[in-house]
């Protein structure tokens, strides 16, 4: 089958390899669309971040190459032995998070902090970018009637977004900032929209990303190359916002994220990051404000999966491009670190 491999950055290739099988406990799933996350992108641009290339993942059991993709669904082809509750034709999102079951933050439920965490598509494992995956029947969450395959490829990134905002301290009737409109800003603004806040400030220099959020319900959209965002923030809050969401990896953009809250505020880092970021500790230490971190999801997919029923996530509002794979590297890697209007873009599988 057709497969985008990862070999390093900026060496992506599209290639034949055998179709993944199932073992005890899989299911094997028809892809029908992936989306590009950012984090592929970091791996495309500057990896390995996640890929494993030395020595093989603990839990994938995979180094590079390996068949990248984390953000799809599709339809069950075939069930491993002892895989229960799932039939031939069910379509599934994809659930990608390897963690052990074992470690600490695994007992106390909190598997996205698993000491060994890993993504199919990241860390190895039959990604979503080829024509089949197999993975382990608890990777996979039936779809709702009425959710398009499109919609399933977009489950997981809306995961990510809904799980910063619900470990944030956000509550109904707080203001928020959220520091870049990429695919995952747009989604926390969504989400952001759905956990009642009342105000909601993006910055972004995207002239069509701003757009965007607007469009999703942001209250006010900045660009941060024609104005001091962090003043503009607090004039319009009086004091600062109570979390700030910060989705950029930009080194420089971090002290703006902390300086636009208020006193006892929250700077939420979303982002993945490729280098090091620096601030000044006094802008935490005297205004008692808190710094927060937060990967991945757990335990969202159903949630998510409900708003979209409800019409929160919409691919409609979302989706910029549909591409086929053999386009994968041009039209998609290469569009989206250069092509700012980007927002989402969506890989057709192969037949």
């Amino acid at each position: 089958m057709k497969a985008a491999r990862w070999y390093a950055a900026k060496d992506i290739r599209v290639e034949e390899i055998d179709e993944p099988q199932v073992t005890p406990g899989d299911i094997k799933i028809k892809v029908a669309w992936t989306g590009i996350c950012g984090s592929d992108l970091h791996e495309y641009l500057a990896g390995p971040i996640f890929v494993p290339v030395d020595e093989n993942h603990p839990l994938s059991h995979d180094k590079a190459p390996i068949t990248m993709g984390h953000e799809y669904a599709g339809e069950v082809t075939e069930l491993g032995e002892g895989v229960e509750g799932f039939e031939i034709g069910d379509r599934v999102a994809v659930e990608p998070i390897y963690h052990c079951g074992k470690c600490d933050a695994c007992r106390e439920g909190k598997y996205n902090l698993c000491k060994d965490l890993g993504f199919v598509g990241l860390s190895g494992g039959a990604g979503g970018f080829a024509a089949y995956s197999v993975v382990p029947a608890h990777m996979a969450h039936k779809m709702p009637e009425g959710l398009s395959m499109e919609q399933g490829a977009l489950v997981e990134p809306a995961a990510v977004a809904l799980h910063a905002v619900r470990v944030s301290k956000i509550k109904a009737g707080d203001t928020a900032a959220v520091f870049g409109a990429g695919p995952i800003g747009l989604l926390v603004v969504e989400a952001l929209r759905a956990a009642g806040a009342s105000r909601v400030y993006v910055v972004e220099p995207s002239e069509e990303r701003r757009a965007k959020a607007i469009e999703l319900g942001a209250t006010r959209a900045m660009d941060p190359t024609e104005t001091d965002v962090v003043a503009e923030i607090r004039a319009a809050t009086g004091s600062g916002v109570d979390v700030a969401f910060e989705v950029t990896g930009v080194p420089q953009v971090l002290a703006q994220v902390i300086d636009s809250t208020r006193h006892e505020g929250q700077a939420l880092v979303v982002s993945i990051w490729e280098t090091e970021a620096s601030f000044q500790p006094n802008t935490i230490v005297l205004s008692e404000r808190t710094i927060k971190g937060t990967i991945g999801y757990r335990n969202v997919y159903p949630a998510v999966m409900e708003l979209m029923t409800r019409g929160f996530f919409q691919a409609k509002n979302l989706v910029t491009k549909r591409i086929e794979i053999d386009d994968i590297v041009t039209e998609g890697f290469e569009a989206l670190s250069s092509e700012k209007s980007q927002v989402k873009i969506l890989v057709k599988a192969p037949a």
